[in-house]
């Protein structure tokens, strides 16, 4: 055999192998990639299941949960006022959930609806310190996570994603409104006495914004 056909053999040769390598490795990948794919079908358990979360039926569950849960915790509001001013991170520890970048605090108060405008009323209420406003939401319009996360117990790691973390405290908000607020003839409430059990974030020390988990008019 000549030179020139030694190298060409030579060359073919290399080639050969570097194919079959080259061959090895993108089959390995394949393998790899085909381990790591869950294949969902249309209608299996697990498509059912990331596919079905309701709003509508956990607002329906959990609020009675939550609305139990914030009676059975909530604290006077002259309590909770003296204890926030002596110690605010003791009041956080032992009465309020830590949510964000604020606490969340669940109260109960009897007061007199004031006045009121865009579904926010103010609510005098005896037992309060002089430089304390309470403020209470009833709506239409219900904003805020009170109710989502006063309790501290349902968490974004529940969720599959914002969308359905955002739309569980919608979802709990609404559930509010059917049983506690939409039974109310708001036009009727100016002086008016209510019992309230709910919820506020602690922004303003002197500035609560409640929303309600149970409203009772007098």
């Amino acid at each position: 055999m000549s030179s020139h056909q030694d190298v060409a053999a030579k060359r073919y040769s290399n080639l050969s192998r570097r194919s079959l390598a080259i061959f090895v490795l993108v089959a390995a990948l394949i393998v790899a990639m085909a381990l790591d794919t869950t294949v969902v079908r249309t209608g299996s358990q697990l498509d059912l299941a990331e596919a079905s979360f309701s709003p509508e039926q956990f607002g329906a569950t959990e609020f009675p949960v939550v609305q139990e849960w914030i009676e059975e915790n909530a604290v006077g509001v002259q309590l909770l006022a003296q204890t926030l001013e002596n110690d605010r991170d003791a009041a956080i520890a032992q009465h309020g959930t830590q949510a964000g970048a604020y606490p969340i605090f669940p109260v109960t108060f009897t007061g007199r609806i004031v006045e009121g405008q865009s579904g926010i009323v103010e609510v005098s209420v005896d037992q309060a310190p002089e430089d304390l406003t309470i403020r209470l939401q009833l709506g239409p319009a219900i904003n805020g996570t009170e109710l989502r996360d006063v309790t501290g117990t349902i968490r974004f790691q529940q969720f599959t994603n914002q969308i359905e973390y955002q739309n569980a405290g919608r979802a709990l908000n609404d559930a509010m409104k059917a049983d506690t607020l939409d039974p109310i003839d708001r036009d009727q409430l100016e002086g008016r006495l209510i019992t309230v059990s709910g919820a506020f974030t602690l922004i303003n020390p002197s500035n609560w914004l409640v929303t309600p988990a149970r409203v009772t008019v007098q």
